[in-house]
């Protein structure tokens, strides 16, 4: 093909579903750079699903102003984790400069790189080198460069892919704990495959095959600089939670006083957006601070909460696990449950309770509210009850009532535990308002437990907490801590079972063997022999066993 000289809206196009492919083509690789010890989120994933979004926005754009605005538009609202918020700014910071050329040629396209950078340093509060945001800038001088020597517009994206690919070589170089995994910045080699795209489009040279990459042994945390704020894959804090939202109505000129009060609440501080619209990040052990501050300026939706510390082990759990759960064919009813959950044998119990829908998400991987609300929306009932399962989720959940025309409870469920027991008095054939009274009647009238394994040293009501050691949890805290998983369950048990109890049940996740639960099971014969004790496989990451009593 003879190279182009000029881009225009169907090449655009060309370009946003390209790069869609390409990153989820080389979404395992870029994952697995993601090496240290508290993940933010899986960059590849969390990049693929933001140009997902834009995908599906430029459907049906056809002129080049309609197709910069989708693009813009997209990305903000379709942006995950920090890594999709930056590539975010980066497209809007092209598609803004592109909008209104005249002729979108070589000095257009260097100039909207520029701006790109620009965009993308803005949005991080305390941008770090060694970055995607390092990759952009200097890929964005490249191509100035080019462009004022008077070079086509083939060779002005060529000096800029060289740029970006000998700047994320030298990313090791900047950030420390990359040079100790061996590995390169996630988000900068995501962001090369974003010119390795355009210059596919514009002279046919074919868009690089992804190889083979072990994935890194993980590092140990290192102590930050001071002011140091950590991109995607590279959080090192140990502030606990990441806290995620859309801001709508907030005055453009009140968001510097917004970022100044996270600033003295958390870091990795991203903000993005205008005319209205902001997509806030943030890492904080105050989460209710981080929403609080929303509210002084404008209204939080689409709120997402996540547990970093328990982030850790799901990781590889998030990256297998299918986006949503294909329900059984049913009939309609008068009122149909969503339920959000994990685990292969969780999904069939819940199922065979009679839930019509089930998202997939749990512990750290929160689904949207348009994952649930697509649930509801598919739920063969006008009214529909929706456990979130998870004191995270419930937020989310909350929201899906003010987008559909359905008649929509929540139930406050902050288990799984709990949601089967609410399913105990679930009757399709009532209405929305008698499932949901009921429903959470039976869910407060059990208790419930969990046992986890501690990701670092600790204190707690139970003693001392060591990483490694398994933690048995009720709503009142940690109550157990033993380096043994049946020791811990079993004590975690003679905590929550008493005289009144009839039954217990236990569901097994992945790290319970059966010899566990016979040692389980068999504590329960011999200092509890009044209770039946039911045991169900489960298959959930991160809890070998959760637990409950009735």
């Amino acid at each position: 093909m003879a190279p182009l000289a000029t881009i225009d809206a169907a090449h655009l196009k060309e370009v946003v579903v390209g790069y869609r492919d390409a990153l989820r083509a080389h979404q395992d690789k870029l994952n697995r750079l993601n090496v240290y010890p508290v993940p933010d989120g899986d960059t590849g994933t969390n990049m693929a699903l933001t140009l997902e979004s834009v995908v599906t926005e430029v459907d049906g754009a056809d002129d080049l102003g309609t197709m910069c605005k989708a693009i813009s538009h997209g990305s903000l609202m379709g942006a995950r984790g920090n890594s999709g918020v930056i590539l975010s700014q980066v497209l809007r910071g092209i598609s803004d400069t592109i909008k209104d050329a005249d002729t979108v040629d070589a000095a257009c396209v260097a100039d909207a790189l520029r701006r790109a950078s620009e965009a993308a340093y803005t949005a991080v509060m305390r941008p770090v080198e060694g970055t995607i945001l390092t990759v952009v800038r200097e890929s964005a001088t490249a191509a100035g460069a080019a462009a004022s020597n008077g070079d086509d517009l083939g060779r002005v994206l060529e000096a800029a892919d060289t740029a970006a690919q000998e700047s994320l070589a030298r990313t090791p170089e900047l950030l420390p704990a990359l040079k100790e995994a061996g590995v390169v910045d996630a988000g900068g080699a995501g962001y090369v495959l974003l010119l390795d795209v355009l210059l596919h489009v514009v002279d046919g040279r074919p868009v690089p095959e992804p190889e083979h990459a072990a994935t890194p042994a993980p590092v140990k945390a290192a102590s930050p600089p001071a002011g140091h704020v950590e991109p995607e894959g590279a959080t090192v804090s140990d502030l606990r939670y990441e806290v995620m939202y859309m801001l709508e109505g907030a005055d453009d000129n009140a968001i510097p006083v917004f970022k100044n009060v996270w600033a003295g609440i958390g870091d990795s501080i991203v903000v993005v957006g205008g005319d209205g619209v902001w997509n806030c990040h943030i890492h904080t052990d105050d989460i209710g601070a981080a929403i609080e501050a929303a509210l002084d300026v404008g209204r939080p939706r689409n709120i997402r909460i996540t547990d970093l510390m328990e982030q850790v082990e799901e990781e590889r759990w998030v990256r297998e696990a299918p986006a949503e759960e294909p329900a059984p064919a049913s009939e309609p009813v008068p009122t149909a449950v969503v339920a959000v959950a994990t685990g292969d044998g969780i999904r069939r119990i819940f199922h065979s309770l009679g839930v019509q829908q089930i998202v997939a998400g749990g512990q750290s991987m929160n689904p949207s509210t348009a994952q649930i609300l697509d649930a509801v929306q598919a739920a063969p009932a006008d009214e529909v009850v929706v456990l979130p399962n998870n004191k995270n989720i419930i937020p989310v959940a909350e929201q899906v009532n003010d987008l559909t025309p359905k008649d929509v409870r929540v139930l406050p469920t902050k288990s799984i535990t709990e949601g089967f027991a609410a399913l105990m008095e679930y009757d399709p054939q009532a209405d929305v308002e008698t499932n949901a009274d009921f429903m959470a009647e039976a869910a407060a009238r059990i208790h419930s437990g969990e046992v986890t394994r501690a990701v670092r040293d600790a204190n707690s009501a139970a003693g001392p907490v060591h990483e490694g050691d398994f933690i048995g949890m009720t709503k009142d805290g940690i109550v157990s801590v033993s380096p043994d998983l049946p020791e811990a369950t079993s004590d975690l048990l003679a905590h929550l079972v008493d005289d009144d109890h009839e039954i217990v049940t236990l569901i097994e996740g992945e790290g319970a063997t059966a010899a566990d639960t016979r040692r389980i099971t068999e504590w329960l014969a011999e200092e509890r022999d009044h209770v039946t004790v039911e045991v169900h496989h489960g298959g959930q990451p991160l809890y070998p066993y959760l637990v409950s009593v009735e």
